[in-house]
């Protein structure tokens, strides 16, 4: 993984980068299908056929819907088609075993789940793909007839494998004709090692500790350091998926396309609410979109609104992985937002704002609990150790430890994922543009040289959302 990153880094990028400025416009689209298909068979070439297969379909069904307008039955012939073609390969990948161990544990059978790996990526380019038919068939967008520009689409390099999910009406025009300005390269560039920066200097490093803490005997863990687990859990998630997103915006920015924010400091949200509004907000948009509002949203009653909700969240659940704990989580934070529709939120709004940020931030951390044990036992078993309801105690001198040698990494994780450095910045230099640029220039320089320096002297780089 670690002499893969630096394969990218140094030798893919800036050949695809120095290529794709040197054509002439017409072969550009070329230029990033042929970087797309490399690119995701780089982490798993058998799938690139599926990939590939994926594409034409959904080309094939935008252009009956379009063809056939005035046609009601065989425009919702060819959506049936994109949708269940999409569905099914995410649905045979990612959840046949999960549906196959369930129906055997519960009628006691012994079907033989299939075996096969999980191809990059699946969950957000399908999602991506799928959204171009169905805004087409709402007739929100016009058909790509042009196929090369359809799979530019699919196949962008920077967000195929991890998002953000970018839906077809947020490029349309730049996917046919984009200028490449020397300031969108510029701070392409500055975004990119921002996000580099945040995957590798920050959530290696505080991932890193929960490794370690989540190896231990779970039911001897001290209350001190079950949460010191966690909370770096809760750090490591968010910048390496925040710092990826960054990465891929960078890229985008540089290649002459603005993807949508996929992240607005989601840790300083005041209720589980505007959480989700902050974190992952292309997948918050799309299942909005595409669920919750065809469902009725909350236009339809209360009873109606909740039940829409209870759908969305179990369904953005299920998103995440075929396992129970995915599940348990989306209805969990589902469950939460309910109550603060019903009740909940008035109340937040007549308590200080820090005491809001900490409620937040609290049930986001136990949350992320859930998300990450997949066996239910070790779940429970973890969270009673949070609590102290195991033999593990309060503290002990190996919880001190890692604490003191990760206090300042811990500090590094909270001024980074607030926005109050930046704006304390921003307010000093408001008059003197200058100064931030010439930030800029350090930054980039140093954060780039820093994180190569990790790449190559660490053996620990994992990244979480690969798996989804």
């Amino acid at each position: 993984m670690v002499f893969s990153s630096i394969i990218f880094l140094y030798f893919f990028l800036p050949i695809v980068f120095l290529t794709y400025y040197i054509v002439p416009k017409t072969y550009k689209n070329i230029v990033l299908i042929v970087s797309g298909i490399i690119f995701y068979g780089w982490g798993e070439p058998i799938y690139i056929g599926m990939l590939i297969i994926s594409i034409l379909i959904d080309y094939m069904s935008g252009l009956g819907i379009s063809k056939f307008k005035d046609q009601k039955f065989l425009r919702i012939l060819f959506l049936i088609i994109s949708v269940v073609m999409n569905i099914g390969l995410l649905g045979f990948f990612k959840y046949s075993s999960f549906f196959i161990d369930n129906i055997n544990n519960i009628f006691g059978l012994s079907i033989e789940s299939v075996s096969h790996p999980l191809p990059i990526g699946i969950s957000f380019y399908t999602f991506q793909s799928m959204s171009y038919t169905i805004d087409l068939f709402m007739k929100k967008i016009k058909v790509q007839k042009n196929f090369l520009n359809f799979a530019t689409y699919v196949t962008l390099f920077p967000q195929l494998v991890a998002g953000p999910i970018v839906r077809y009406k947020d490029i349309s025009e730049e996917i046919v004709e984009r200028d490449i300005k020397i300031s969108d390269v510029y701070y392409g560039i500055y975004q990119f090692v921002k996000g580099l920066s945040k995957k590798v200097l920050i959530a290696n490093n505080i991932g890193y500790l929960w490794t370690t803490i989540k190896d231990m005997d779970l039911e001897s863990l001290p209350v001190i350091t079950a949460w010191v687990g966690i909370l770096a859990f809760t750090y490591q998630i968010y910048f390496d998926f925040s710092g990826y997103s960054d990465m891929a915006c960078g890229l985008g920015r540089m290649l002459g396309f603005k993807f949508p924010k996929n992240f607005n400091y989601p840790y300083t949200a005041k209720s589980i609410s505007d959480f989700w509004r902050r974190w992952h907000i292309t997948l918050g948009d799309w299942f909005k979109s595409y669920v919750y509002f065809p469902l009725g949203g909350n236009r339809k009653g209360l009873a109606r609104t909740i039940l829409n909700l209870i759908i969305v969240w179990f369904l953005t659940g299920f998103w995440h992985g075929a396992n129970w704990n995915f599940i348990i989580w989306g209805l969990y934070f589902g469950i939460i937002i309910i109550l603060e529709r019903l009740f909940l939120g008035k109340l937040l709004e007549k308590t200080p704002s820090f005491f809001r940020i900490l409620y937040t931030f609290f049930l986001v951390v136990i949350g992320w609990v859930i998300f990450e044990f997949i066996d239910l036992d070790n779940l429970f078993i973890y969270i009673k150790s949070m609590f102290g309801l195991n033999s593990g105690g309060f503290i002990d001198s190996r919880g001190i430890y890692l604490i003191v040698s990760y206090l300042f990494v811990f500090i590094f994780c909270i001024i980074f994922s607030t926005p109050y450095l930046k704006n304390y910045i921003y307010k000093i230099c408001r008059t003197e543009l200058e100064i931030i640029d010439n930030f800029r220039v350090v930054f980039i320089v140093l954060g780039l040289i820093l994180s190569t320096a990790y790449l190559i002297d660490a053996s620990y780089n994992p990244f979480l959302y690969f798996r989804f």
